[in-house]
């Protein structure tokens, strides 16, 4: 008898597979299902379609990344610790990662994440008819930048090499006439790709920005 698996140990083993692929290797139902030693079939008890299981999995994703999360502190530091938790959760998911955009989630995690993005803002005094112009801002900053550099990650290291070394012939190849910076910064720039403190760097431009009138500090609010 065709075992049946549960909803969480299906999304459990979805997101042990996601981790596990390397390159252009793409994630499919068939694939999880072999992976759960059943077929494609006894999957669709539970989702639909793909684009169903996709949004389960980012939910669950972020169920785990936001876990131990407490609402504290100043609003800047809340929504860094937000978007760190983002980008540690999808650096060791690239192939979910690069689709981010894609598939927003639709359950409690996003519910989660959306709540405390608002909450912090609200707590920074951003004026009411500004606030959504400004998480939109910060999401959308975000998924970009985890997606694109979980796309430059995705592809396989025979890929990143072969894709760096065309980069190289055209920075180094350069006449520097035309183009003395290029020529100048071309051994220390790369096509794509950055780290965490990079993407946290970025992360704080923004918010130097964000049309704060207030300092509010939560002492400390269990989430999850």
């Amino acid at each position: 008898m065709r075992q049946r698996w549960s909803k969480q140990t299906i999304l459990d083993t979805a997101v042990e597979l996601l981790s596990s692929s390397e390159g252009d290797e793409l994630f499919s139902m068939r694939k999880l299902a072999a992976e759960l030693g059943t077929d494609s079939s006894s999957l669709y008890r539970h989702f639909r379609n793909r684009t169903e299981l996709m949004l389960a999995i980012v939910d669950h994703v972020l169920v785990q990344a936001m876990h131990g999360y407490r609402r504290q502190g100043t609003w800047r530091a809340r929504l860094v610790d937000l978007t760190l938790r983002a980008w540690d959760a999808y650096a060791a998911l690239p192939q979910l990662a690069k689709d981010a955009s894609h598939y927003p989630g639709s359950g409690p995690g996003s519910q989660l994440v959306i709540e405390e993005t608002l909450q912090a803002l609200i707590d920074a005094g951003v004026p009411e008819e500004l606030i959504p112009e400004w998480y939109h801002r910060l999401v959308t900053l975000s998924v970009s930048l985890i997606s694109a550099h979980a796309a430059s990650q995705s592809s396989g290291l025979t890929e990143q090499k072969r894709r760096l070394q065309t980069f190289r012939v055209i920075t180094l190849g350069a006449d520097p006439a035309d183009f003395p910076a290029l020529v100048h910064y071309g051994r220390r720039i790369e096509p794509v790709g950055f780290t965490r403190e990079s993407f946290l760097a970025t992360v704080e431009l923004v918010l130097d920005a964000v049309p704060a009138r207030q300092e509010r500090t939560c002492a400390g609010e269990g989430i999850v």
